[in-house]
């Protein structure tokens, strides 16, 4: 902070004491003196001299009575040379006469503040852009005595707005722009004055994360670099590049010749992704899905073009990775349908719309009935009723499986516990699929019990189906819990839906209490079937028998084929031969009642 007149860098509160130090004679050879700062204002004295934003104090003549070294090092003087100035000297000659008039305003005492930008002179000529507030300051009478001006550079701000705009634009790590730009980069191509057509490409990273937890992110950092260098050789003459997500990057090109070229470019970027990126003595390879979208681009929507290449971009990965796959429109459509309806399960569920039907299971002896097999099937109010296997694949990509599994559990034992009160002995065994999913609950046997209990139905009359896979993908511990599910009496049947051999290993892990088999075991029995399938069906078949257990067999068709199971000592079955409508609870009931 210097005090301006003699060098001394004095503050103003000293003023009172050295009178003739801030004296002047006017016209007729008196002395006034100009008001300084008030004496005693201990805090405004701290802040004026610590400040990192350019002060100025000066008297209602405008004349500069004090600065603080901000402004100094703004201006480009010392306090030496602003001694005796203006403020208007600081000020670039075009603008001098607008400060005096609001200077002149406030020395009146009309207004308190004002706000204005102003182009001031260095003191090396160059010109600094600054945003000035000047306000007056009254004396303990309530009269104007001086003004204080704070001076910004908005050159400084302005520079450091648009330092953060390309920070809040661009990735830090790649220098690319950032996902927000690319979204305003199409947001702009779908406008009127947009491109014709335009095509959308994202490279989406597979198992980046892997790259991460092995090397740690440093690693990772440099992967993406190198990933970035390579898109930009490849596009960076015909389309604007962005990182638009973790390990996903986003390409726009504007009127693209035409879909063979943007495919051809998409390769080429695919194969130069596949060199590795060493670093130390690890070479780190990456390999990329890639989704393109060509569509045209005025009258568009940016968010629905996104949709659409993300969802173009998850059928490169569900084919296997390291592809590309090009945008159908009848495709997302069919699978819109899809998601659509297994999102609205847990509705569906609330509002009582599934049902629980059941295909007979009939003895190959005398056609009695042994089992009934529970499907789950869902009376949608629009689509109508969705078949099992439809229903299944839509609770499992929603992760809905478990909650309508234990829906099903609970429903179906109701049924079966009903018909085992009305019909005794007589009522045939409940038959159910459990997933693995469903296995890896850990209240699994502790909701079967309950089930059991509320429903009244005897353990020995419920048996889970075990997809072929299933042994595979539980742990230890499910497995001792489908243990002790076979120790309460519940049955346990694998279902081979491939055929082969069952495994022993199998075998030893699952007390099971049956096999059944479907497909090529069963159509290898037909009538004028392929000797080669006639002789692997009755070779899986007699190896199984030696296993103790019963069998049975699914997708049976005719009575051929009912008789050469019986032969191979299968001992019910399921199919079209036995009734191609599924039954209803009550019509499970009234066949029991006949019988």
């Amino acid at each position: 902070m210097a005090r301006l007149g003699d060098g001394s860098g004095t503050p103003p509160e000293d003023a009172a004491e050295n009178p003739s130090e801030n004296a002047a004679e006017d016209a007729s050879g008196e002395v006034t003196r100009a008001p300084a700062p008030p004496p005693g204002d201990a805090r405004f004295r701290a802040v004026f001299r610590a400040s990192a934003v350019a002060i100025a104090v000066t008297g209602l003549d405008g004349a500069l009575l004090d600065v603080n070294d901000a402004l100094l090092d703004l201006v480009g003087h010392s306090a030496e040379e602003l001694a005796g100035r203006f403020t208007h000297d600081l000020v670039h000659p075009a603008e001098r006469a607008s400060v005096e008039r609001i200077s002149a305003v406030l020395a009146s005492g009309r207004r308190e503040h004002v706000r204005i930008e102003q182009r001031l002179l260095r003191g090396d000529g160059e010109i600094v852009n600054a945003l000035i507030t000047l306000s007056l300051v009254r004396d303990d009478d309530g009269a104007p005595a001086y003004q204080v001006a704070v001076v910004e550079s908005l050159d400084e701000v302005r520079a450091l707005q648009s330092q953060l705009l390309r920070q809040s634009l661009h990735d830090v790590r790649t220098g690319l722009p950032n996902r927000a730009q690319f979204v305003g980069w199409l947001e702009g191509a779908v406008g009127h004055r947009g491109p014709a057509t335009l095509a959308l490409v994202v490279f989406d990273l597979d198992g980046f994360r892997v790259v991460n937890d092995a090397f740690g992110h440093e690693a990772g950092d440099r992967v993406l670099a190198a990933v970035a260098r390579h898109l930009r050789s490849v596009f960076g003459e015909v389309g604007e590049l962005a990182r638009i997500g973790p390990d996903e990057f986003g390409v726009l090109i504007r009127d693209p010749v035409d879909v063979p070229t943007v495919v051809a470019l998409a390769e080429e970027a695919v194969d130069l992704l596949a060199e590795p990126v060493w670093v130390g003595e690890n070479g780190i390879g990456v390999t990329a899905s890639v989704g393109i979208v060509v569509r045209p681009a005025r009258g568009g929507d940016a968010g629905e073009l996104l949709r659409c290449v993300d969802v173009t971009v998850r059928w490169a990965k569900d084919d296997g990775k390291a592809q590309w796959a090009l945008y159908d429109p009848e495709r997302d459509r069919r699978e819109r349908t899809r998601m659509r309806l297994a999102a609205s399960i847990a509705g569906g569920l609330e509002q009582g719309e599934f049902r629980v039907f059941y295909e007979p299971v009939r003895s190959l002896t005398d056609g009695t009935l042994l089992a009934v097999e529970a499907r789950v099937r869902w009376d949608h109010p629009t689509e109508g009723l969705l078949d099992p296997q439809t229903l299944l694949s839509l609770s499992t990509c929603t992760g809905m499986a478990v909650r309508l599994g234990a829906w099903a559990i609970e429903e179906a034992c109701g049924h079966a516990g009903r018909w085992h009160a009305e019909f005794g002995d007589a009522a045939p065994v409940l038959s159910m699929d459990l997933t693995a999913r469903q296995c890896q609950e850990p209240e699994l046997v502790a909701t079967v019990r309950r089930v059991l209990r509320e429903s009244g139905l005897p353990a020995r009359l419920l048996q889970f189906e075990l997809g072929e896979h299933l042994p595979a993908l539980i742990s230890e511990e499910q497995v001792e819990e489908l243990g002790i599910l076979a120790e309460h009496g519940v049955r346990l049947v694998l279902d081979q839906m491939g055929g082969g051999n069952v495994p022993v290993d199998r075998v030893r892990r699952i007390p099971l209490s049956g096999v059944k088999y479907q497909g090529a075991p069963v159509q290898g029995l037909a009538e004028g079937a392929n000797r080669i399938d006639e002789s692997a069906a009755v070779a899986v078949l007699t190896w199984t028998g030696g296993l103790g257990v019963p069998l049975y067999a699914a997708g049976v068709r005719t009575e051929f084929e009912a008789r050469r199971l019986a032969e191979l000592g299968v001992t019910g079955a399921q199919g079209p031969l036995f009734g191609s409508e599924l039954l209803t609870p009550d019509e499970v009931a009234a066949i029991l009642g006949k019988s």
